[in-house]
């Protein structure tokens, strides 16, 4: 079946090109064992290089950096933002090395901003966010910074010689060795397999905003880490927890993907009600929280939801014209861009504005060095659950959260590279402990599995009965947007959960055949592996937001609209079953 077999097992085998995925390489490469001998490297990204949720980030990368602020500062707004259901051990690892990170980037070249008023120190200027009690926000390019960092780790990682890139490749599944991960079944954009056997498989794809109608990721964040980890027996964690950004630019008769960065409400744009002439009307957030415009992003999205019911209108505006117009425009030269492009300028007209799908809290089950529950499997970035975000991300440790984890995990392999003096066999054996102290410490409570309750169970005849629909990712998308999007309830819930298992039979069969089938394009066939990633991964986290009867974060149910203390608790899946994990503190 293959016309391809590399015969040498690489070190490490890395999946994604965002920053998790490049700076974990990039480590990886540059990391020798005691023999000196240089690691071999293969980074597998299914698009081109330079493409992924990374290059489109606009507000910045959040550190302690300035005299006035401090590590222990940002924990606290992290655990704030978190909703009890943060990790603490992560979230300090995440604020305390995020200086050392920042430094990283500093001396690959990353070109962040910096303050020329504060001349001739020229310190890094520091912008506000949501949420964020300081200024500590770092960027490039004013809201490039995605961009820059992108740009700066490629260059970096294409000119390292032990990195093997293969751009255009698909991981139709991960191989086993027993119960090990042993790499990765690979389709290259020619209709050609590779199978490459790796000691660390590291999953770093990003996300999965193609669930949604309205999202800000681009068409590549399909959820592939997941549900390749789901599939080889890892566990999933707190897949409840999806962040919908507030403020993605309203476009007549166009779905709502553009990013206006949150950094645009830091520097002072206010959110306005749309009045019946059209025109802004007055700031509403005051209304819904004391920190109004700076509130977390769970807070300020469904704000702007109940104002758009309100209405009746899709969009609400954030108003930025009493802001001077060479800030706006010197600060956010791609917002500025992109609007004049499209008719719109920020600096003299309030811009029409809606929430959209932008991250996942959620993701592969890790303990704080990125091993999963799976020997020889790591993962790290969007597609990895750490515990740092818990119920809502703080805004801007996305991409610290890739930085952090993508060197903690290389740190730890080669720890034990260095402690497996028996060679190969010796490390095997050491990585396979590393999962298995994963697994202990996900299972430091508690385990159970989870009973619906009567709460959550609708007989058939009370749901809607289900339109023979077939199964198209327009379809999915709307499924997900109406019943697992800001606003969830029970009945809603079930119907999805119904309507995806179903399908979810139908794009595993079409998945299955489509492996095999020699007559259709390579872009159709990765479509509808694609379509059966997704779905499967929607029906899982319509499952777990089903079983959270409560809310919490970003996880918000009409039918039971209080956070409760007895759910300060993650929920794990892992197959064969959804099961309950409840620890002292939380996580």
């Amino acid at each position: 079946m293959f016309d391809y077999k590399d015969e040498v097992e690489y070190d490490y085998l890395v999946v994604g090109s965002g920053v998790a995925g490049l700076f974990a390489a990039l480590k990886a490469a540059r990391s020798a064992p005691q023999d000196k001998t240089k690691l071999r490297v293969a980074l597998v990204t299914k698009a081109n290089l330079e493409e992924s949720n990374t290059r489109y980030a606009q507000g910045g990368i959040a550190a302690a950096v300035a005299s006035t602020d401090s590590p222990a500062a940002h924990i606290e707004d992290t655990l704030i933002a978190g909703a009890d259901l943060c990790k603490r051990s992560a979230v300090e690892i995440l604020c305390e090395e995020a200086p050392t990170r920042i430094a990283d980037l500093l001396s690959l070249g990353v070109p962040f901003d910096r303050d020329y008023d504060k001349s001739p120190s020229l310190e890094l200027a520091l912008g506000r966010e949501g949420a964020h009690s300081a200024h500590r926000i770092l960027h490039a390019g004013g809201d490039a910074t995605g961009f820059h960092i992108e740009v700066t780790l490629c260059r970096a990682v294409r000119t390292c010689p032990n990195i093997d890139i293969f751009e255009e490749t698909f991981v139709e599944t991960l191989l086993l060795d027993g119960e090990r991960v042993a790499g990765a079944l690979l389709r290259r954009a020619d209709g050609s397999i590779v199978s490459l056997s790796a000691l660390v498989t590291v999953l770093a794809s990003g996300g999965a905003g193609q669930l949604y109608t309205f999202t800000t990721n681009p068409t590549v964040a399909t959820g592939d880490g997941m549900a390749l980890a789901y599939r080889a027996g890892a566990a999933l964690a707190d897949l409840e927890f999806y962040q919908f950004h507030p403020t993605a630019l309203v476009l007549p008769g166009e779905v709502a993907t553009f990013l206006v960065s949150e950094a645009v409400r830091g520097e002072g744009a206010i959110l306005r009600r749309v009045e019946a002439d059209g025109s802004a009307g007055v700031a509403f957030m005051p209304e819904y929280d004391p920190r109004a415009d700076l509130a977390s992003r769970d807070i300020v999205a469904r704000a702007i939801t109940t104002e758009m019911a309100r209405s009746g209108l899709p969009y609400v505006y954030l108003d930025a014209t009493h802001l001077p117009a060479e800030v706006l425009r010197t600060r956010f030269p791609t917002i500025d861009q992109f609007c004049l492009e499209h008719g719109l300028d920020f600096t003299v007209q309030p811009l029409p504005i809606a929430p959209a799908a932008h991250y996942m809290m959620g993701g592969i089950a890790t303990d704080t060095w990125g091993a999963t529950t799976v020997p020889g499997l790591f993962a790290c970035g969007e597609t990895a659950c750490t515990g740092v975000h818990g119920a809502n991300r703080l805004a801007s440790n996305s991409l610290l959260e890739g930085l952090v984890f993508g060197q903690r995990l290389v740190e730890r392999v080669e720890e034990l590279r260095v402690r497996a003096t028996g060679g190969r066999f010796a490390l095997l054996h050491c990585l396979a402990e590393q999962a298995a102290m994963a697994k202990v410490e996900l299972e430091t409570g508690n385990l159970t599995v989870i009973e619906e309750t009567s709460a959550n169970t609708f007989p058939d005849s009370e749901l809607e009965l289900t339109p023979a629909i077939a199964l198209t990712l327009a379809a999915l998308q709307a499924q997900m947007w109406q019943a697992v999007g800001l606003v969830r309830d029970a009945k809603g819930l079930q119907q999805a959960e119904k309507t995806l298992t179903t399908w979810l039979e139908v794009a595993e069969h079409s998945a299955q055949l489509a492996r095999q089938q020699p007559g259709i394009s390579e872009t159709e066939r990765r479509s509808i592996l694609e379509l059966a990633n997704l779905v499967l991964l929607g029906r899982l986290m319509s499952q777990a937001a089903l079983r959270r009867v409560e809310s919490r974060g970003s996880h918000f149910r009409q039918d039971f609209p209080h956070t409760l203390e007895k759910w300060q608790q993650c929920l794990i899946l892992s197959k064969p079953v959804l099961a309950l994990l409840t620890s002292a503190n939380g996580r």
